[in-house]
């Protein structure tokens, strides 16, 4: 038998192939949680001065350009930027990850129905992504493992 019809020849086989596709699925998960942890955490940087203080535009960009409808727009505010600073952190530990990506799809839809409609090619990158996490979970680069939350 030579080589390349040996059992181990391929990646795809035996415990090559399995630490191949545990790094490949992992690293994908990892690259995932930080590329819309960013995106969020970056818009909600925008909200406040500081640590957590709202500044004056983002109470009247809620009261103009967001206005949702059923929710105050002080209240909104400080939903949206408490969320969006929480739940990127969450999900860069990789802590809460399927509650913390859902309720970040849960904001996506929220902005995509609500207030940019014709956003929709960005926010279903972020869907996208977002999804993944909730279906698959952190990987096992985060806390979520380290705990035994699967």
């Amino acid at each position: 038998m030579n080589s390349s019809t040996s059992p181990h020849a391929t990646h795809s086989n035996g415990l090559a192939g399995l630490l191949q596709r545990l790094l490949r699925d992992n690293l994908l998960l990892l690259i995932a949680r930080l590329g819309i942890a960013s995106v969020f955490f970056l818009s909600g940087r925008t909200k406040v001065e500081g640590i957590l203080t709202l500044t004056p535009g983002t109470y009247e960009l809620f009261r103009s350009e967001y206005a949702l409808p059923l929710v105050p727009p002080e209240i909104a505010a400080h939903m949206a930027a408490y969320a969006e600073h929480l739940f990127p952190i969450l999900l860069v530990l990789g802590l809460a990850t399927r509650m913390s990506a859902l309720a970040l799809f849960g904001m996506t839809l929220v902005i995509e129905i609500f207030v940019y409609p014709d956003a929709w090619p960005t926010h279903l990158t972020w869907a996208g992504l977002l999804l993944l996490l909730a279906a698959k979970g952190a990987g096992v680069w985060s806390l979520d493992r380290k705990i035994g939350w699967r």
